[in-house]
């Protein structure tokens, strides 16, 4: 009977080290690679580039290849249990760092029936990090960002958005990230907010920046970034300038539009009935949903509806009613809005939306009830989470602050602390050198 070996990895892109590891391992016996599923890659890190599907086309022309199989989480021990290989081979380099338990756990399975764990030196001189710098320094074309919105849906627990209203800011939602629990936390996509287009115009959030105006801040955001951005389409407008408005962001390469199913002078959902706000019938907003799905050329671009019915005090019944209809009408996705601090009623929103026997991912924005968790907001059934304005929340009064200490000291001196040193702006900006 052959001698089988299984190899682990994740091959976004094949290096030499990549190489390397599968010519020593076929040097024991049949090859079989588990090569993690997008959805296992994004349990721990950035989403590949490439799909699960052309990654295993990539590894199966490869020499020494036996066979490819799925794996569909970080651990190894499921498909290790089932295939019962002789060797597991991996490089050395994960015997250290969070990768340790890992590696410790496919020791313990091997033991059950006497396989053995064969480590490979690491290949020195690459770097997956450079790799994937490199990739982003080149950019990414319209076709690229908008297909990953979906694949980011389809593949992680829950998306997380960040609002972004201008070049600078877009690039701290590409480039920040955090380290925990031996996993790298980001940012997966942009959120394009009318509220922060406008205030950082110095205008009302009344839809008072026209879509051209706003198409310019979002050219700037395009240029400088990678990841997917989700476009905050107000009301939409009426459905012959929605078509138009679809067209052309879908061109752009923008992932999603939301539009909210409210009508006339546009007010800002947080006033709530404290203002005269005013929902659209249900048919009338199917039908511009419909004729925007019409419009689109690619089936990677969507269309999320906006539910303001538990704003406008209309009640859950309505909003699931709404949810249903806007379904049917061809909506890529619902976002469901509040403005009650507890969240009990999106809790309750999100247990019967997920009864629906059609259902498409869910939205949320949590500005007003944002003492919860991102895990309580997942468990309850929602996809995609934006924090909708808190870059520019957070600027203006770091801005205002530093602003008066100049007023009173007649000097900056005292502001020092507060702002960034000139070198770490000039390095900030890539290319600035």
């Amino acid at each position: 009977m052959a001698i089988k070996v299984y190899v682990g990895m994740s091959a976004d892109m094949i290096h030499p080290g990549h190489l390397n590891i599968i010519k020593e391992a076929s040097k024991l016996g049949e090859v079989i690679i588990g090569l993690l599923t997008d959805k296992a890659i994004a349990s721990y890190k950035r989403l590949p580039a490439l799909k699960y599907e052309q990654r295993k086309l990539i590894i199966e022309s490869i020499r020494g290849v036996s066979e490819v199989v799925a794996q569909n989480e970080l651990d190894y021990s499921p498909n290790l249990l089932k295939l019962k290989p002789d060797y597991v081979v991996h490089g050395d380099d994960w015997k250290k760092g969070p990768q340790q338990q890992t590696r410790q756990k496919v020791i313990d399975t091997l033991k059950e029936w006497g396989g053995q764990l064969h480590e490979v030196p690491y290949t020195q001189g690459i770097s997956s990090t450079q790799l994937n710098q490199s990739i982003k320094e080149i950019g990414t074309t319209p076709e690229i960002r908008m297909d990953r919105l979906r694949r980011l849906i389809e593949s992680k627990p829950v998306v997380r958005v960040m609002e972004a209203h201008n070049g600078l800011t877009g690039l701290i939602v590409e480039n920040i990230t955090a380290e925990q629990d031996g996993r790298t936390k980001e940012f997966d996509a942009m959120w394009l907010s009318s509220l922060t287009d406008s205030t950082a115009k110095g205008k009302p959030d009344i839809e008072a920046v026209d879509v051209t105006s706003r198409l310019h801040g979002l050219n700037d955001i395009l240029e400088v970034t990678t990841k997917p951005i989700i476009y905050d389409g107000d009301t939409g407008g009426i459905p012959e300038h929605f078509v138009f408005t679809v067209k052309k962001l879908e061109r752009l390469g923008v992932s999603a539009i939301i539009i909210e199913d409210k009508t006339g002078l546009k007010k800002n959902s947080l006033f709530g009935t404290d203002v005269a706000q005013t929902q659209d019938t249900i048919e009338k907003f199917c039908h511009k949903i419909s004729e925007g799905k019409k419009a689109q050329v690619t089936k990677s671009f969507m269309i999320i509806a906006r539910i303001e019915s538990l704003i406008l005090q209309q009640g859950i019944d309505d909003a699931i009613t709404r949810a249903k209809a806007y379904i049917e009408a061809g909506a890529d996705g619902v976002m469901i809005h509040s403005k009650e601090k507890n969240g009990e009623e999106i809790m309750e929103f999100c247990r019967r939306y997920n009864k629906l026997e059609k259902r498409v991912p869910l939205v949320a924005v949590p500005s007003s009830y944002n003492h919860m968790y991102e895990e309580q907001l997942r468990e309850a059934g929602i996809n995609v989470i934006i924090y909708a304005n808190h870059l520019l929340r957070s600027a203006y009064p770091a801005m205002v602050e530093v602003a008066k200490s100049i007023l009173i000291h007649e000097r900056s001196f005292e502001a020092n602390d507060q702002c960034m040193s000139i070198k770490e702006i000039l390095n900030l900006i890539p290319g600035t050198k």
